[in-house]
């Protein structure tokens, strides 16, 4: 076959949105926390000058994002950025990605997949798009299908708006990135040990040693160990280990040098979710059956694959980070990465259609059974390679004061994943007494000669200028050029003969970002931001000849414009950040079919608008809170409706979200926390499936944690989960035909032990 080829250069133009409305509600409350004036000293009074010097950060508030790219302080941000630190992490006793980023509304991994397919690893939806292809480790892509654990993490940037001038293409609605803990001057040792409900196990350990003072050497090391179930599921385990090692050269001078090394190994059994059968919205899938559509619920605990079905990860990163400090002001930071990360996975998943449901005795459901041989596999390994540099400069010109942060990035990526044939056959399960030991016949897992092999390589130059005028204004500009390249090979196995098909993609993508800021106070500041992203076809590693698929090379990137205005307040010395931000992000290019000719277009937009509002940091003395709540509108504005229900509304995306945490630390050593989670309902996406519900009812989940210190060296905590033990669902799939259930009352407890 002829390959298809596709190279356009069409940079995008840039529209502008502001309003004068939330400045208005602002500029009053900025004005109070303004500090006072001193009142006038005798001169003849001698004066002494004190300097008092303190740190504004709390446990969970932080001053900055880790990005160079972000030079100033999240207050001085003309941009919705939210920092998750460890300390909040490790309170509520998350230990995955997902979990973790529960403390941003709105963001979470509600879609499970499409038919027999379930998403694995970081399945993460943010503002109404998939944002799993947007994750990064230290500013790196990380396209690995694996669920992140957090034993390694210091904080996590979530970056609203889209990213496509921070770190080339991406998702429409923003990106999150991943800082790995690093070795530093501090000798500190600590280490913690978990056991909770499902037969949890897990231990961790970090332990920071400094070996030459002089010379700024120093060693970390991270581990991690973990072997427990779901309490929400039967079967499913979450098996896994990792190790990171962390020396650092110069710590203490103008040239520092970091060598890290990340392994991680999972042995899991995966979930493939639970037939939706009696949920609310459920009707029957055969007309000629009508009484399916009256059966009872099944008990959300079920698990309908097989104990053979597994989920192995191997995971490395290597990475060398270098900074120098030429003068004061003028910096250079080089990271250098070479990831892989390979898994093999089998899942025998189901599809509980008309086709696939027996009802042997219709008036006893007990006999009823559930076809369960979509066996779906993945054997795929994914490579990066890159270097990125970026150049941090501070001069004036006249009465502006610049910050000109200017890159290169050379990034190649890699994925190959292999076709599978020899999978077995599970026998059906009875519906609602589902046998995961049943015996599987004919499972001889080899490779067909089929596979998908796809190379991307990009290179990225960006510039970003903030400019200070005066003490009240900064203004900031960026520009990034990425000239992208991917080259695909997808061989078939089409009657037993291998079809190979060659794809090739290029484009030049130019994305943009303006800002202006006002700060009423020291402590506050006003702002309107309006910033671009593209995400061309090709860029995940997923190609396509189909006219009515978006990921065919013939299309242009999908592109986004998102503007936003808001206010930031930093109060109480600092320590409490509120935030307010009102957005609209704009997607075109979506691919749609002509009703008239039937052909294809790329006349599809869609939009996504609302309001987010965030507190972060202490309340009073020991008292600390991180809060957020999203309400979101989103809309199809050219092309046909995406929902099962026929709203116009986009799928996976609650148009309300609430998250708080808060946390109050006694006199004698007794912590106590909680915290609430709120998702409005969930409309999932179009599909044929006959029968199934149309959307996930909203929820509210309530978890408390309360912690003692025994002594300096050792506290205890209890973390209890969902204490109303309410029943909703966590994601669906597409076809409505699964769901994973959210987990249950439970509980944790951790020994934390601190040198």
């Amino acid at each position: 076959m002829h390959p298809i080829t596709s190279r356009k250069h069409a940079p995008s133009r840039f529209q502008h949105q502001m309003s004068a409305a939330l400045a208005t509600m602002l500029l009053p409350l900025a004005a109070q926390a303004g500090e006072a004036s001193p009142p006038a000293l005798d001169d003849a009074m001698p004066v002494s000058k004190v300097e008092v010097v303190g740190r504004q950060e709390n446990d969970f508030k932080a001053e900055r994002a880790s990005s160079p790219k972000y030079t100033e302080k999240l207050v001085d941000t003309a941009q919705s950025v939210q920092v998750i630190k460890k300390e909040l992490i490790e309170q509520q006793g998350a230990l995955t990605l997902t979990e973790a980023l529960r403390n941003t509304p709105g963001v979470g991994a509600f879609f499970l997949g499409e038919n027999g397919n379930t998403n694995t690893g970081d399945a993460i939806f943010m503002r109404g798009f998939d944002t799993s292809g947007s994750i990064f480790v230290d500013g790196v892509r990380d396209v690995g299908s694996v669920s992140r654990d957090v034993f390694n993490l210091e904080q996590i940037d979530v970056v609203k708006g889209p990213a496509g001038t921070d770190s080339g293409r991406g998702a429409p609605t923003g990106s999150v990135n991943l800082v790995s803990k690093k070795a530093n001057m501090e000798d500190a040792v600590s280490g913690s040990a978990t056991v909770g409900s499902a037969s949890q196990k897990r231990v961790t350990l970090d332990a920071n040693k400094v070996l030459d003072a002089d010379r700024g050497i120093a060693l970390r090391l991270n581990a991690m160990a973990q072997d427990a179930g779901r309490p929400a599921r039967d079967v499913v385990t979450d098996k896994r280990w990792a190790i990171a090692p962390s020396l650092g050269f110069g710590l203490n001078g103008p040239t520092r040098v970091v060598l890290d090394y990340l392994h991680v190994d999972q042995d899991n059994i995966p979930d493939g979710g639970v037939p939706t059968v009696g949920l609310p919205g459920y009707t029957s899938p055969d007309r000629s059956r009508p009484f399916i559509g009256g059966a009872v619920p099944v008990d959300p605990q079920n698990f309908y694959g097989s104990t053979g079905d597994y989920d192995k990860i191997k995971a490395d990163m290597a990475t060398v980070r270098i900074e120098h400090d030429f003068a004061p002001g003028f910096r250079l930071h080089n990271i250098t990465r070479y990831g892989r990360t390979s898994q093999d996975y089998l899942l025998s998943a189901f599809m509980g259609s008309s086709a696939n449901l027996a009802t042997p005795n219709p008036a006893d459901p007990s006999t009823w059974t559930l076809v369960r041989n979509t066996r779906t596999v993945k054997d795929q390994e994914n490579r990066i390679l890159t270097n990125q540099s970026a150049l941090t400069s501070e001069f004036g010109t006249g009465g502006l004061r610049h910050t000109l942060v200017t890159g290169l990035e050379l990034t190649n990526e890699r994925q190959l994943a292999y076709g599978l044939t020899g999978l077995g056959l599970l026998p059906a399960a009875n519906l609602y007494r589902p046998d995961a030991a049943a015996p599987v016949t004919g499972l001889a897992p080899k490779r067909t000669g089929a596979y998908n092999e796809g190379t991307i390589d990009t290179q990225s130059l960006y510039a970003f200028d903030t400019i200070k005028f005066g003490e009240r204004w900064i203004f900031n500009g960026g520009l990034r050029l990425d000239h992208f390249n991917g080259d695909y090979t997808v061989v078939a196995l089409t009657n037993n003969v291998l079809v190979p098909t060659h794809f090739t993609v290029g484009d030049s993508l130019v994305n943009g970002k303006l800002s202006a800021l006002y700060k009423p106070t020291a402590n506050s500041s006003i702002y309107a931001m309006a910033a671009s992203s593209k995400l061309p076809p090709g860029s995940g590693f997923t190609v396509s000849g189909n006219l009515n698929n978006a990921q065919n090379p013939i299309y242009d990137p999908q592109e986004t414009v998102t503007t936003e205005i808001g206010g930031k307040l930093d109060l109480f010395k600092a320590k409490l950040a509120l935030s307010a931000a009102l957005f609209r992000t704009e997607v075109k290019n979506e691919v749609e079919q002509d009703p008239v000719d039937l052909k294809y277009y790329q006349t599809g937009r869609k939009r996504v608008q609302g309001v987010e509002l965030g507190a972060t940091g202490e309340l009073a003395r020991n008292w600390l809170v991180s809060a957020g709540y999203l309400y979101m509108d989103t809309s199809v504005k050219a092309g046909k409706l995406t929902t099962a229900l026929g709203e116009n509304h986009l799928a996976y995306t609650p148009k309300n979200a609430l998250t708080l945490w808060t946390s109050y630390e006694l006199p004698f050593g007794l912590k106590l926390g909680g915290g609430a989670r709120y998702s409005d309902r969930l409309l999932r996406g179009l599909d044929g499936a006959i029968g199934t519900p149309a959307y996930t009812d909203s929820y509210w989940v309530f978890d408390a944690m309360a912690s003692y210190q025994v002594n300096r060296n050792l506290d205890i905590r209890l973390n209890v989960y969902n204490l109303g033990d309410e029943r909703y669902i966590a994601s669906i799939n597409k076809s409505g035909y699964r769901y994973t259930p959210g987990t249950p009352r439970s509980a944790s407890l951790t020994a934390n032990l601190r040198f």
